[in-house]
Formats: C-alpha cells, sequence, structure tokens
C-alpha cells in the first residue's frame, strides 16, 4: 500500500455518520473532525441550542469538507429515533456508521460525605443505567438495522476507563460502563455471525477528560484548582495531565475507517497510561 492509498483510508467522502450526545463535549470534537475529512454527519441530540451551537462552529471549519445538520432525537425514545432515522435517510440516504456518545453520570448517584451508598435514590441509579446502556442499544438497534439488512456498517460504542478498573462514589457509571463494553463485544459476535463479516462494533474507552459531567469531582473552584480526587487521578496518569477532546480523534477516525477492517469486538483505552499505572 503506497502514501496515497494510505491517505485515501481517512476519506471520508460520500460517507455518513450519525452521533448521539453529538452536542456534547466529545461528540462535538468528533463531529467536527469527521466534517472535516469530508462526511456528512448527523448530530443527533436532545438540546437544539447546542445542536445549532455547532452546527455554527462547523460552518467555520472552510475549506472541502462534508456537511453536518443536526437532528433533535432523544436516545430514550425509540420513537423520536426513528423519526431521526427517517430524517437523515431523506437528507443523506443510507447511514454508514453509529457513534454512541450519549451518555454520562448524575450527581445523586454519587456517594459523598453527605450521600451514602445504601441512600442513593432509585430514580438517580436508573438515569444512568439508562442513559449509558439503553441509551447506546436503542440507537444501535435503529440504525444498525439498516446495516444489517445491507451487510455492511460500522458502530462505534463509548465506554470508559470505569468499566475496566471502577472508581470509587460513582458506582452506577461505573457498572453502567462495564456493560457497554460487554454489549459492544456481544453486537460484534452477534452482526457479524448473524449478518455480515463486514459489519463491525468497537468501542473506546476515555480515561480522564474533564467534562460537565465530572468537572464537580474533579475540580473546586473556576480557576480548575483540583479535588483530592483530581489529584489522585493526575498522580496515577502517566501522562500527568487531563485528556482533551482532540486526544480522542485518531482512534476513532481509525476504527471508523477502512484501516481497521479486520478490528471488531475491541475496547481501546485512551487513558494517558492509567491502565498500565499500578501506583508503584
Amino acid at each position: 500500500m503506497n502514501l496515497q492509498e494510505l491517505t485515501h483510508l481517512y476519506d471520508f467522502s460520500g460517507k455518513t455518520i450519525v452521533i448521539t450526545g453529538g452536542a456534547g463535549v466529545l461528540g462535538g470534537e468528533i463531529a467536527c473532525a469527521l466534517v472535516g475529512c469530508k462526511a456528512n454527519v448527523a448530530i443527533l441530540d436532545r438540546d437544539p441550542a447546542l445542536g445549532e451551537k455547532l452546527i455554527r462552529r462547523v460552518a467555520q471549519i472552510g475549506g472541502d469538507i462534508g456537511r453536518a445538520v443536526y437532528v433533535f432525537a432523544d436516545v430514550l425514545d425509540r420513537q423520536s429515533l426513528i423519526q431521526a432515522n427517517e430524517v437523515i435517510q431523506k437528507e443523506f440516504g443510507r447511514v454508514d456508521a453509529l457513534i454512541n456518545a450519549a451518555g454520562g453520570n448524575k450527581p445523586t448517584a454519587t456517594t459523598s460525605n453527605e450521600l451514602a451508598f445504601f441512600d442513593l435514590p432509585e430514580d438517580a441509579l436508573r438515569f444512568v443505567f439508562d442513559l449509558n446502556i439503553v441509551g447506546t442499544i436503542l440507537p444501535s438497534q435503529i440504525f444498525g438495522k439498516a446495516m444489517a439488512a445491507r451487510g455492511a456498517g460500522n458502530i462505534l460504542n463509548i465506554s470508559s476507563m470505569n468499566a475496566f478498573r471502577p472508581l470509587t462514589r460513582i458506582p452506577a457509571y461505573s457498572a453502567a460502563k462495564a456493560g457497554v463494553s460487554n454489549f459492544t463485544q456481544w453486537l460484534a459476535v452477534h452482526l457479524a455471525q448473524e449478518y455480515s463479516t463486514n459489519i463491525r462494533v468497537n468501542a473506546i474507552a476515555p480515561g480522564f477528560f474533564l467534562t460537565d459531567q465530572n468537572r464537580f469531582l474533579l475540580t473546586q473552584n473556576e480557576q480548575g484548582e483540583l479535588t483530592e480526587r483530581g489529584k489522585a487521578i493526575i498522580a496515577h496518569t502517566p501522562m500527568a495531565r487531563f485528556g482533551a477532546p482532540e486526544d480522542l480523534l485518531g482512534t476513532v477516525l481509525w476504527l471508523l475507517s477502512p484501516a481497521s477492517a479486520f478490528v471488531t469486538g475491541i475496547i481501546v483505552p485512551i487513558d494517558g497510561g492509567f491502565s498500565a499505572f499500578s501506583g508503584v
């Protein structure tokens, strides 16, 4: 394979990629990168204001790029996903890849000095499990069905470092993301054996990235001063920093591209070495 052929692997011209939670910090960065690689991107999110803001950001990229549209969808509402799929089919035609980026934690599902594990409210626990697990399975059903019928496609899930090594204080989130990793492996085998070996399913497992969902755990003021938990994370991350959204892009593009044509059912840590460090 020559350099031109290798470069072409990351040209997504004519490909349509759906991103759930696409207006979030991580999903938005991925959306911009894919549009820059000439993909057509459907940004699914429950927040129209964030969606339209991201569309404006994409429009500023310039150059020879793909297109992006915002489509309202709730990953916990099957009917809204069906309607979103119809909109995307009319706009772009078929869906070539799905990125399940919707997910997150909830403060009331997190233990603290004020809230013991035994008192975590049921509605908060269900919210975290539903958002991360059901919110990954439902889009995979809706958008994966056409991939199965066509015999080609790509699904990329967002797991977490918590799926490898459960962290203190976030029992629901850790367990839910472990479920996402397990489902990723299950779906990869199911689709390859029952439908087509040209449908691949993988996941990335980000380490510690500052987001709206975890900022309250890792920083204690607007200046970004770290909490004791934040300091402990940095001390156990060999690269000695939190991840930035752009740190995900190389792995995401590889898993979505033909460069990883023989890769399915894996969960790739993107964690600055956290999972490799014993602390000694």
